[in-house]
């Protein structure tokens, strides 16, 4: 299959403090300080992607990310309001409409070691499936989004802010987290995109001082459309929770810097 890639580097990176660049560029060989040094974040995830077109989804320090990856062949699109993880897939329409590709991998910016060999399990797996997720089993589930299984199947994923009024019973036959990577078939992604598009969530939000009703698009809002039109979410289970860190803030990003430093990869990771 002719596979494409998609890369979320949108966001602030609030919880990042004491950096105000954009999340992607932040160095896995420190040097000056934990913030400032070499090999950015972003080269390694894009060094484990499948070859094919790979798009970036930009906003926040826009021209940092694109000065530091220009000779990457890389195709660049703004996400020009910060609505979501659904609404960066609606600011690359263009490059999903018209790329030659036959299935389509979503990852994370901040996420850098997930192995090659997971991102072609997850394109492999679309034989089978018109969408795949990347799950993990974590030793917390902590505040993160639950699969709701049956069989192989992904019914749907539940955010953390409504799973935790479950009763204790439903909540522990919920095992398997969401990393927030996907892979799916182009003709699925292109179906769904309208009926994303026309379904927001109004979110309340403080802007500029003021709350206001911001409309909000999630990914996972596609797999529950999906399921429930008959067709298979699958997914696969990274085999190491460390291949799926997010560099959330200071403590994270300097055990990715330890994990790459002492060349022990999560589950070898470069094989």
């Amino acid at each position: 299959m002719k596979t494409a890639s998609l890369i979320l580097a949108a966001g602030r990176g609030s919880r990042m403090k004491g950096y105000s660049g954009n999340k992607t560029l932040l160095p896995l060989l420190p040097e000056k300080s934990f913030y400032e040094g070499s090999y950015p974040i972003l080269f390694h995830i894009l060094k484990n992607l499948p070859p094919g077109p790979k798009a970036v989804v930009v906003n926040h320090k826009k021209d940092d990310v694109i000065k530091a990856t220009r000779d990457l062949d890389l195709t660049y699109h703004e996400q020009p309001e910060l609505n979501g993880t659904g609404g960066a897939l609606l600011a690359v329409l263009t490059f999903l409409e018209t790329e030659d590709y036959d299935s389509l991998i979503i990852t994370m910016g901040d996420v850098p070691f997930v192995k090659g060999n997971t991102y072609m399990e997850l394109v492999r797996s679309l034989k089978d499936h018109a969408l795949i997720v990347l799950g993990f089993r974590p030793k917390s589930r902590r505040q993160y989004g639950l699969l709701e299984t049956d069989g192989n199947q992904v019914k749907k994923i539940t955010e953390w802010k409504y799973w935790k009024k479950y009763s204790e019973k439903r909540q522990q036959a919920l095992q398997l987290c969401n990393s927030g990577i996907y892979a799916a078939k182009k003709e699925t992604l292109l179906r769904y995109l309208p009926v994303l598009a026309s379904r927001p969530h109004l979110v309340e939000k403080e802007v500029n001082g003021r709350l206001s009703s911001v409309k909000e698009y999630f990914i996972t809002d596609i797999i529950e459309y999906i399921h429930d039109d008959g067709l298979s979410v699958g997914y696969i289970l990274a085999e190491d929770e460390e291949e799926v860190m997010g560099i959330d803030d200071l403590a994270a990003l300097k055990r990715a810097q330890e994990i790459y430093e002492s060349g022990i990869m999560p589950k070898d990771l470069d094989n």
